[in-house]
């Protein structure tokens, strides 16, 4: 009993062994976030071929990940950058965003975002 114990106990491990190898890890993104979050919401939004957002601010933190497309992104007081396929990205809270555009007039932009919530604040705030 001891040994068919033990074979299984060997098998699991080469088994464990056999899937970390196959497992690999990009970093995309690490920020600090200055505040609890009790609740998410994920969305995946999709933007048309040439749209552009408003300027506008999220009442929460945001993260996000390109799926696909380009956007054009700038928050206040940085300077534009271009997302790619792929690229993550993070909206800080109240924090105003200039840019967030679909780069193409041919394409769609599709992303996905996590919002970061402490409470029930809204998903975004348009600037009018």
């Amino acid at each position: 009993m001891k040994s068919f114990i033990m074979t299984i106990l060997m098998l699991n491990s080469i088994v464990m062994m056999a899937q970390q190898q196959s497992v690999s890890r990009k970093e995309l993104l690490k920020t600090i976030i200055d505040q609890q979050v009790k609740s998410t919401e994920i969305q995946e939004i999709t933007m048309a071929a040439g749209q552009g957002a408003p300027e506008h601010l999220h009442p929460c933190p945001v993260l996000g990940i390109v799926n696909s497309g380009e956007a054009v992104f700038q928050i206040e007081g940085q300077n534009k950058v271009v997302l790619h396929k792929g690229d993550a990205f993070y909206e800080p809270k109240n924090v105003r965003i200039l840019h967030f555009d679909n780069a193409s007039a041919k394409q769609p932009l599709v992303f996905t975002v996590v919002y970061l919530k402490e409470e029930s604040e809204e998903n975004i705030k348009f600037i009018k």
